[in-house]
């Protein structure tokens, strides 16, 4: 295992601790909004806090971009920077639905170089490095074989933030469930992405996610052999916050069948 990958997995399993003991006592946990539908609680701050804590030990020089702290370090002049979600799927957590994840990518110049994503509920560790593949505990994964869209179950996202696009997102919907066998949204986009990679969903798409809620679970995608993009086809979903991945196949049958309802402002 690379050794910032492997870092990143002592910073995952380091925040888990965190996250578990929490989840015990779910009742007790204070929880803030920080705008319609979107909570923090104090694990997800003590979650992230560790994990930098933990990268911070070994790169000190690294720039981290996080959920909760927002940018630090000399993120204009260093090669690398890590990108964490502490807590992905916190309404998940704070209701105690079982569908939430640690998520820790890391970009060099700007390109996925290595990603971490932890289910603490299932011990389930996705790991991969540019170039090396992806690995589910350790064991190599690859995306499924299916080539029919049709025959494909789809993983997504529901609009539960910005409600701008939430029209043309019903319209995709709509469409995607009379197109596939089956559409599916836990609620936790890094867990949605790292399923694709596992061969577990077919394809995935979704509107206005933040990076660290894809950047980890992009990396696997591509490297369990998959395609990932914006809704444009293009390499910027880190920027846009659209995504789509999928098998080959897969994943250009669900962009063609996606790119007609777009509007002119999701298209940018």
């Amino acid at each position: 295992m690379h050794p910032m990958l492997n870092t990143a997995v002592k910073a995952a399993r380091r925040a888990s601790n965190i996250i578990n003991r929490a989840s015990l006592d779910i009742d007790q946990i204070k929880v803030n909004v920080k705008q319609q539908n979107d909570f923090v609680t104090e694990v997800d701050r003590a979650a992230e806090a560790v994990i930098i804590e933990t990268l911070r030990e070994v790169y000190p020089s690294h720039a981290i971009l996080a959920e909760e702290s927002g940018n630090s370090g000399a993120s204009e002049k260093a090669e690398y920077q890590w990108i964490i979600d502490p807590l992905d799927g916190t309404t998940n957590f704070i209701h105690g639905f079982p569908q939430y994840a640690i998520s820790i990518a890391l970009t060099h110049k700007g390109v996925l170089n290595q990603a971490v994503v932890y289910d603490p509920n299932r011990n389930e560790l996705f790991t991969a490095s540019k170039g090396g593949g992806a690995f589910l505990n350790e064991k190599r994964i690859r995306v499924s074989r299916r080539t029919k869209l049709e025959e494909s179950l789809l993983g997504t996202g529901f609009p539960y933030r910005i409600f701008e696009h939430i029209d043309t997102y019903l319209a995709i919907f709509k469409d995607m469930a009379r197109r596939s066998s089956g559409i599916r949204r836990p609620g936790a986009a890094s867990l949605d992405l790292c399923y694709v990679a596992a061969g577990r969903l077919d394809g995935f798409w979704e509107f206005g996610l933040s990076p660290w809620d894809m950047a980890a679970g992009a990396l696997l995608i591509q490297e369990a052999g998959g395609l990932v993009s914006d809704l444009a086809g293009e390499s910027n979903y880190l920027t846009t916050g659209n995504i789509i991945g999928g098998t080959p196949k897969v994943f250009n049958q669900l962009l063609q069948a996606i790119q007609p309802h777009l509007t002119s402002a999701l298209q940018a």
